[in-house]
């Protein structure tokens, strides 16, 4: 634990670390890389063409009746096991969009097993829809992402445009990693908390970089050390800022995962992995990145000299 001559604490040299945490982030990256490419994303009705299935049964069942039921109605069409959720609830999706007088057939059958209760809310996607909204989701989290850095670019300056690039390119590709690790369903939810992360994350960056940037005009950074010292000061002042902002939300979005409802389980999660990655970028990545980009022009500099 060390202190600056303005008696900022400094209980960890982030800046002198900063490998360690590439490291760590290239690995997590690596692997979700390989989980995505070869295992692929789970994608929901949102961007894969089929229908999902929603059924409210109203007492206690079996799943594979249910299958039994769905086998003797569409035969020769695949669909994911009937999984529960809720209170009496499950849910399937087929890989195809199925006609209505074939789910209306399969309500009839669930009713003259289980009672009038029983009743059903379908989802269907088209294959033409499905790929539009794939291409137009990739295109609205591009355009957040380089809006950001250009207005990042415009208003502090270039380097630090580069750094929020880095840094969200790897807030948005986390999540992305870590629902295909788990096998976790990626619909229309998902992308809301994609674009949201990305709003947390350039605030927390934001706070950071103007830290940076008020500490240059006060603060020596004519050497590489002194510009270390500089940026791991900036790191503190703003990190009990940081740490409470995201956890406020963290405690909120946990909340709506354990509690809420199936629907907005997976935006929950997402959000959850988001706001960690996005905090955990702003100080170990995009600041580092900057450290580095800034060291280099300095370097350069003096050969010039």
């Amino acid at each position: 634990m060390s202190y600056d001559k303005d008696h900022t604490v400094i209980r960890f040299d982030i800046v002198k670390n900063r490998r360690k945490f590439f490291i760590a982030s290239s690995v997590i990256i690596i692997i979700g890389l390989l989980f995505t490419l070869f295992q692929g994303l789970h994608l929901g009705v949102d961007f894969k063409a089929g229908t999902r299935l929603d059924m409210f049964i109203g007492k206690e069942f079996n799943p594979t009746d249910i299958e039994a039921v769905i086998k003797k109605e569409v035969p020769n069409v695949n669909f994911s096991k009937v999984t529960p959720y809720g209170e009496n609830q499950a849910y399937t999706r087929f890989d195809q969009t199925i006609s209505s007088d074939t789910l209306m057939k399969m309500e009839m059958a669930l009713k003259a097993k289980y009672g009038e209760q029983v009743s059903k809310q379908v989802s269907s996607v088209d294959p033409s829809i499905a790929q539009e909204m794939v291409q137009k989701a990739a295109i609205a989290v591009a355009i957040a992402a380089v809006g950001i850095a250009i207005y990042i670019a415009i208003r502090f300056q270039w380097l630090f445009g580069i750094a929020c690039v880095v840094g969200l390119a790897h807030d948005v590709f986390i999540p992305i990693a870590l629902f295909s690790i788990l096998g976790l369903e990626v619909d229309i939810t998902f992308i809301a908390a994609l674009l949201t992360i990305l709003g947390y994350s350039i605030n927390d960056k934001i706070v950071i970089f103007d830290r940076i940037r008020e500490n240059l005009r006060t603060m020596k950074s004519k050497t590489i050390p002194e510009l270390e010292h500089l940026v791991n000061v900036s790191l503190w002042q703003t990190m009990r800022r940081s740490v409470y902002t995201v956890a406020t939300v963290f405690f909120t979005a946990l909340a709506l995962a354990v509690l809420g409802s199936e629907s907005i389980q997976n935006f929950s999660l997402a959000l959850l992995f988001g706001l960690v990655s996005g905090t955990y970028s702003s100080i170990f990545i995009a600041a580092q990145v900057w450290v580095n980009l800034k060291e280099r022009n300095m370097k350069k500099k003096k050969e010039v000299m």
